[in-house]
């Protein structure tokens, strides 16, 4: 049964109107009902129904897309391909960023199922269990998209950032390069980055070329985060001759820093890239990356939404295949 706001008050030793007050973010709340607030909504898995009494069935056309970021092209083709489908359906998307904040994500979810949508996509293998615990009380499909590497609440679509990682390890190995280094941000809270980075760092362990160094940025990804980052590593290892990244932005801007510079790519300087993005295709020296199927993607999980009903469970694996450019 869907957790109501009189069991939260109840559990919270609270009334229902400062429940209402605290699920509304309204001013002049102290700290300890706020809090007393949350956590008992949190262990109820409550969430707030917008709808109550304004449909029957207590549903509406709305599918729920929680992403990390648009600040890209990624997350954007995904929600491309979403999009695509469920126009055909007559389904919108509304959409809410988590910015890899598992308490923002929290939020953000909770006020997005407040609306009883028909569904939910999620990104990523990995949430807080209160989340799990909201989607089961409404009952709804879900399917999680980007990561195969895990257990997902309902259906999954995606890849294995696992075998990404160790396939761009031996390709790189294989042009010939041996002293890495890898550059990521967000402070690798995504944990399939982390799992790329830890990937790739093994396999090229046991091709005895231990990586010489590791930057984690605690920024954003961006070209210009990509530029600091390669020109400190360049100074400080400047034996390393070749760079994995986790994405795209970050590795054009270690592209742009090396043109600036007059590094010459890769003979000097191999520069390695993840998602195979757009931009990176069109630069004067084709960035070498990972492409990954992110419009098929989001294609994939608005359809496997949409079959939830009458199809089992299921995760597609839809592979990547590496992007040779000029970089490497």
């Amino acid at each position: 049964m869907r957790a109501t706001l009189k069991d939260v008050a109840t559990l919270a030793g609270v009334s229902e109107i400062s429940v209402s007050r605290v699920m509304r973010n309204a001013p002049n709340i102290s700290e300890n009902l706020r809090e007393r607030v949350l956590t008992a909504a949190n262990s109820l898995s409550y969430t707030p129904n917008r709808l109550a009494g304004a449909l029957k069935n207590q549903s509406s056309n709305l599918v729920a897309v929680v992403l990390p970021s648009m600040s890209n092209d990624v997350f954007s083709t995904v929600l491309d391909g979403i999009e695509a489908v469920l126009d055909q359906h007559g389904l919108n998307a509304v959409l809410g960023l988590s910015e890899y904040d598992p308490e923002r994500e929290l939020r953000v979810i909770r006020e997005l199922l407040s609306w009883s949508p028909m569904g939910i996509i999620l990104t990523g293998l990995h949430h807080d269990k209160t989340i799990a615990g909201m989607i089961a009380q409404l009952d709804i499909p879900v399917v999680q998209i980007m990561d195969v590497d895990g257990t997902p609440l309902g259906s999954a679509v995606g890849m294995s950032h696992t075998r990404a990682a160790e396939t761009a390890a031996d390709y790189l190995h294989g042009k010939g390069y041996r002293r890495f280094g890898y550059i990521g941000a967000w402070s690798e809270r995504p944990s399939r980055s982390r799992a790329r980075r830890t990937a790739f760092e093994d396999r090229i362990n046991a091709l005895d070329c231990p990586l010489v160094a590791a930057t984690i940025l605690e920024e954003r990804s961006s070209a210009l985060a990509g530029a600091s980052a390669t020109a400190e590593m360049r100074q400080r290892y400047p034996e390393i001759d070749c760079i994995f990244y986790a994405n795209d932005d970050l590795a054009l801007g270690g592209l742009f820093y090396a043109m600036a510079e007059g590094i010459n790519v890769p003979n000097d300087l191999a520069l390695m890239g993840f998602n195979g993005i757009g931009i990176g295709k069109a630069t004067p020296l084709p960035l070498s990356s990972i492409e990954t199927p992110r419009y098929e993607m989001g294609v994939q999980a608005a359809d496997l939404l949409l079959k939830a009903q009458s199809e089992e469970n299921r995760t597609v694996d839809l592979s990547f295949k590496v992007f040779e450019g000029g970089t490497t």
